[in-house]
C-alpha cells in the first residue's frame, strides 16, 4: 500500500494497493527500450546484475517499509477483487516460472518436462499448462510438491529416486520432449533436462548456477542436435505485473494453495526455519509486516 509518493509519480494516490516486481526496470536505458527489462542497466557494470535492486543494489522487501526505486516504471495498481495473498507471488515465483515456458516457447501440443517442482517450477509447469501444452511431465523426490505439480497442471509426475528419469522422459513422448524446463540449478538436473529433449528441442533454464556447469558432448549431441539452450531472469516492471494480475483475475491460475504459512514480520525466522526445513508441508511461507 502506498504510504507516500516522491516527485514525478503521476497516476496513483495515497493508500493504493500496489504490486512491485522483484525485478525494477528504469524503462529509459538501452536495455529497456530493446525490450530487455530484467538487464535494465546492462552496461553499467556488473554490480547491478540487470534490474535485479531489492536486496542486491538497495534494500530489501522484509521489511515494515520499501522505496521502489523508479516507482514510475513499477508500480501495478492491484485490482480491488483480488486479495494481497492472490498476487503476492506474481512479483518473483510467478513471473520467473512463467517464463520458463515462455523462454522456452511452448506452444499448443508440446510435451514438456519441468526439472524441480519448487514454487519456481511449480508455476513453470502451471505457465506450460496455460501456453498449451498437451503433455507435462514434473520431476521431483518430494511427494508434496509432486501432488501440488498434479494439482497444477501436470499430466504426469515422476520422482527421480524411484525411476530412470530420462528414459520414462523419452517412453511418454515417443522420443523426447519438445521443452524441458530446469528450475533447480545443478549439474545433474540441467544434464538430465538435456538429455530429455527431442533432437531440435529446447532447454529452457531458470536455476542460477554456481561453481563449473558443463555439457556432455553426447547429450548435446556432438553439437549437431539442433538444440536450444535458452535462460531468463525474472522478468520485472509494471506492465508484466498487470498481465500477471489479469491471469489470476481471470481465474486462469491460482497460486494461493502454494501459500501454506503465514508469519507476522517479528516472526520471520521462525518463517525461515519453517521454509527451510519443508516442516508441516511448507511450500511457500508469506510474511506480513
Amino acid at each position: 500500500m502506498i504510504e507516500e509518493l516522491g516527485p514525478g509519480v503521476t497516476g496513483f494516490e495515497i493508500g493504493d494497493r500496489v504490486l512491485v516486481g522483484a525485478i525494477t526496470p528504469c524503462g529509459q536505458c538501452r536495455a529497456c527500450l530493446s525490450g530487455q527489462l530484467s538487464q535494465c542497466g546492462h552496461g553499467e557494470g556488473y554490480e547491478a546484475i540487470g534490474g535485479w535492486r531489492f536486496g542486491n543494489t538497495i534494500n530489501g522487501a522484509q521489511a515494515e517499509y520499501l522505496l521502489v526505486p523508479h516507482a514510475q516504471a513499477n508500480l501495478a495498481k492491484i485490482p480491488d477483487e483480488l486479495t494481497d495473498e492472490q498476487v503476492v507471488l506474481l512479483a518473483d515465483i510467478a513471473s520467473t516460472g512463467f517464463s520458463g515456458a515462455e523462454s522456452g516457447n511452448v506452444r499448443i501440443g508440446d510435451s514438456v518436462v519441468v526439472f524441480a517442482q519448487g514454487p519456481i517450477g511449480l508455476c513453470a509447469t502451471a505457465g506450460a499448462k496455460l501456453m498449451g501444452a498437451s503433455l507435462i511431465i514434473g520431476v521431483d523426490s518430494d511427494e508434496t510438491r509432486l501432488d501440488m505439480s498434479r494439482r497444477l497442471g501436470a499430466d504426469v509426475t515422476l520422482n527421480q529416486l524411484e525411476v530412470d528419469v530420462v528414459e520414462k522422459v523419452k517412453r511418454l513422448t515417443g522420443g523426447g520432449a519438445d521443452v524441458a524446463i530446469e528450475a533447480l540449478g545443478t549439474q545433474e538436473t540441467f544434464e538430465n533436462a538435456l538429455r530429455c529433449l527431442r533432437p531440435g528441442g529446447t532447454l529452457s533454464s531458470l536455476g542460477v548456477y554456481s561453481g563449473k556447469l558443463q555439457v556432455p558432448y553426447d547429450a548435446f549431441a556432438a553439437g549437431i542436435g539442433d538444440y536450444r539452450i535458452t535462460t531468463t531472469l525474472c522478468p520485472g516492471g509494471k506492465e508484466r505485473m498487470r498481465r500477471l494480475m489479469e491471469v489470476v483475475k481471470g481465474e486462469r491460475v491460482d497460486f494461493t494453495p502454494l501459500l501454506t504459512h503465514t508469519f507476522s514480520l517479528d516472526e520471520i525466522k521462525e518463517g525461515y526455519r519453517v521454509f527451510g526445513e519443508r516442516l508441516d508441508g511448507a511450500l511457500k511461507v508469506a510474511i506480513k509486516p
